[in-house]
């Protein structure tokens, strides 16, 4: 599945009174692993960008005087984007000013281009009603540093939440393996072509076995449901009681 997260930096608040936008950073999820193939831009707004705006991201009139106007990154960004699912904090800012920008050059909507969108908003006020659920603040809930984000940046800030989103949604796949790295260990010779003498298999302590219980329903809260692993276990016990009786 490819995934598209999405951040605009803009002039001011509202698209309506001609405010632009001057900066899109997305960043690349395949199957829920950051691919790199990032999309950046800085955009020639043909305006001044509101004091308050300012303040928050520091582009000024002056740095941007110099760099593509909207319609001429159009394009690739459609492209970039089309057919991905997307994610946006507070989607309805970012594709309300990327609505504006499109039909300027008579070009059709933002959902008309991509195969949804998720709103990580939305999903953290469902998941921590009453508390805070900016970007700032579910990078402080998850353990994600945040520090070198002195200012806004559209691609920092993608990065940030791309980051956020997989921490929000890992009961989803935190035990996903990568046959990709497995690969590479048997191609490096690593443990895969190693053949074992013997195993030894210790069986986990009831104060073990307790943590884990526990860790399992974290999981599931966050899931809101039963999480992969749980299914997991699930399965095993019933292949176990499947299985033929021993002869």
């Amino acid at each position: 599945m490819r995934q598209i997260v999405l951040d605009t930096e803009t002039t001011g608040l509202n698209p309506r009174s001609g405010d632009r936008i001057i900066e899109v950073g997305c960043v690349e999820l395949i199957n829920r692993r950051l691919t790199g193939n990032n999309f950046h831009s800085y955009i020639n707004p043909e305006r001044d960008s509101e004091e308050g705006a300012l303040a928050v991201h520091g582009l000024t009139t002056e740095f941007l005087s110099d760099k593509p106007k909207f319609a001429e990154i159009a394009d690739e960004l459609r492209d970039y984007i089309s057919g991905a699912e997307v994610i946006i904090h507070n989607a309805p800012f970012d594709i309300g000013f990327l609505d504006a920008e499109f039909r300027r050059l008579s070009v059709p909507p933002f959902m008309q281009h991509v195969a949804g969108v998720i709103d990580t908003l939305v999903q953290a006020k469902g998941m921590y009603p009453g508390k805070r659920n900016s970007l700032d603040a579910l990078c402080d809930r998850y353990g994600i540093s945040n520090s070198h984000r002195a200012l806004h940046g559209a691609l920092l800030d993608a990065e940030l939440l791309a980051e956020v989103y997989l921490a929000m949604t890992r009961g989803q796949n935190s035990l996903t393996i990568d046959l990709a790295d497995d690969q590479t260990a048997q191609d490096d010779g690593g443990l895969a072509g190693v053949a074992l003498a013997e195993i030894i298999v210790l069986a986990a302590s009831a104060d073990e076995l307790n943590e884990h219980e526990n860790l399992m329903k974290s999981l599931d809260k966050e899931a809101k449901g039963s999480c992969l692993w749980r299914k997991l276990e699930q399965e095993a016990a019933r292949d176990d009681s499947q299985a033929p009786a021993p002869a």
